[in-house]
């Protein structure tokens, strides 16, 4: 709001004084002695106009002192623009935040564009690891935060249910099944050793009985194949809704092949001429659109690689109608990147259509050590863990609060902890301490009345917060602008830190003094409501009591 509000005016003055525009950034000053907001238009400007950029502030800042907006404007060092707010903006700051409720914030900036975006996808063959986790709440918050700001959002999630590991799946779960029987196996090269698939055995050896012991073929490995993907799935779910997580869709690789799609992209691409056979095998010509190998899609024993069904999806996705998808992968698949952009490229589809959000690693610690995430072969630390641990919103939160760029280093003990360290307990009780303070108002005596009195805010701590407050839609668009929930976490930080330091400096109830009382337990209740609403969007709840 703020931002908006203040950038508007700036691009205004631009327009009309030097008849260009510019890109600039509005950013809550480093320090409260330089403002409430400050800008670099005029260093940005200076090149351009071939001038001094303390020059072109100090003009700017002239014609915009008389504007109701501002309480005044300085100009510092190089040519900074600093810009002090008038009461009067930010008392509409908490009036417009009373009024609109839980629709403060939303935009209508994506006009209603149709985009999906794909995460938490992966082989069934285990339970959800601590990566997945944090893949799939940076998915969660980045699509109600684009929900948020005007988009028509599907999320997605892509069952790898076909293919060799699937194959492996099925024999490795036999195998164990065998154990329970007395029949020594090993598992196959390249199977999967985890503990879950001899429970899933059990559950088999209980219902079925001995019926495929030292029995294999194509039947009894539909059965078992069967058997553990309806399972693991099953499995799946569960730990997203322990996650607060949905998904709108769950699509499956192998219906790409059922339904033809397959067939019908390798059509389309022999006829453009863009895949020949080598070794047996049917190669597309990624060489031909970016500076990478050749790549397989069809493998000399007629069987599709990965690559091929995920070529397939995403032209399916684009036949569904979708404008812009945006994929959340592990950084550990990069390479699979260019690839994908070559094969976009060969279907015509546009170049803005596939877009990739990479995060990076997670390390969980614990008593200042790092946890090993592999005690044995085949086994790690599931989501499950993690959440029976911690819970729910400490998890969420964590996930989030890191720039998916950065590795992650996930701190049990700090999440656990009740104290004003941990994170989200801070804000969450920043939440709770604003509930209470109503329930102190009604015990003593003191009557509330929304939107009344505001013109009583006017001390430092006041004005701080309410600044804050008008930062919100800001911070939702720097989340989209740059696919970092991590953007959020940092706002309600923010406001959090500007509420508990109000709250500690002064008296918001005070049956002596009602007037500023109901000014400050309206100021407090905005606060709730943004509050209130960054959490929702984090998929967090917000305590009453703590």
């Amino acid at each position: 709001m703020l931002v908006n509000m203040v950038s508007e005016r700036v691009e205004r003055v631009v327009s009309k004084q030097y008849s260009t525009t510019v890109d600039f950034e509005i950013e809550v000053p480093p320090r409260k002695e330089f403002g409430d907001l400050s800008t670099n238009v005029a260093m940005k400007l200076a090149k351009q106009l071939k001038k001094n950029p303390r020059e072109i502030a100090q003009e700017i800042a002239g014609l915009l002192i008389e504007d109701s907006v501002f309480d005044r404007i300085e100009v510092m060092g190089p040519g900074f623009i600093n810009f002090f707010l008038s009461n009067e903006i930010l008392h509409e700051v908490v009036k417009t935040i009373l009024e609109q409720g839980e629709e403060y914030g939303r935009e209508n900036v994506g006009k209603g564009l149709k985009i999906q975006f794909e995460y938490g996808s992966a082989n069934p063959t285990g339970p959800f690891t601590v990566g997945h986790g944090r893949q799939i709440v940076i998915g969660d918050v980045l699509s109600e935060v684009f929900k948020e700001l005007g988009y028509d959002v599907t999320r997605e999630m892509y069952i790898n249910d076909a293919g060799k590991q699937i194959k492996l799946l099925a024999q490795s779960l036999w195998v164990r099944y065998n154990e329970i029987f007395g029949v020594k196996m090993e598992i196959p090269e390249g199977g999967y050793r985890g503990e879950y698939l001899v429970d899933i055995a059990k559950e088999l050896a209980s219902e079925i009985g001995d019926r495929y012991k030292n029995v294999w073929n194509e039947e009894v490995e539909e059965f078992f194949k069967n058997a553990a993907l309806d399972r693991i799935l099953s499995s799946m779910k569960n730990t997203l809704e322990r996650m607060g997580s949905s998904f709108d869709v769950y699509y499956s690789e192998m219906s790409l092949i059922e339904d033809g799609t397959v067939e019908e992209v390798l059509r389309i691409l022999k006829e453009k001429d863009l895949v020949y056979e080598k070794d047996g095998a049917l190669w597309l010509r990624v060489s031909k659109f970016v500076e990478e190998d050749d790549k397989v899609l069809v493998r000399s024993d007629g069987t599709y690689t990965y690559f091929m069904t995920d070529i397939a999806y995403h032209y399916k996705k684009y036949r569904r109608g979708f404008k812009r998808v945006y994929d959340i992968w592990g950084s550990d698949h990069h390479g699979h990147i260019p690839r994908m952009k070559a094969a976009m490229k060969a279907l015509d589809i546009p170049d803005d259509f596939f877009n990739v959000i990479l995060h990076q690693f997670v390390t969980l610690k614990r008593g200042g050590e790092t946890v090993r995430m592999s005690t044995r072969a085949g086994e790690f630390i599931t989501l499950d863990e993690l959440l029976d641990e911690v819970g729910k919103d400490a998890a969420r939160y964590f996930f989030a609060m890191v720039d998916p760029n950065n590795h992650m280093v996930f701190d049990i003990d700090l999440a656990k902890a009740k104290t004003m360290d941990n994170p989200v307990y801070y804000v969450q009780y920043a939440h709770a301490r604003i509930s209470n303070l109503f329930l102190n108002a009604e015990k003593k005596g003191v009557e509330f009345e929304q939107g009344k009195d505001l013109d009583l805010l006017g001390n430092e701590e006041e004005r701080t917060l309410m600044r804050n407050l008008g930062m919100f839609s800001s911070a939702l668009k720097e989340v989209a602008k740059m696919f970092a929930p991590n953007r959020l976490t940092n706002y309600l930080q923010m406001l959090s830190e500007s509420f508990h330091v109000f709250y500690t400096k002064h008296v918001i109830v005070d049956p002596e003094n009602k007037a500023l009382s109901n000014a400050r337990l309206n100021l407090a209740l905005a606060t709730k409501i943004v509050l209130k609403k960054g959490l929702k969007l984090l998929g967090i709840s917000a305590p009453e009591r703590m």
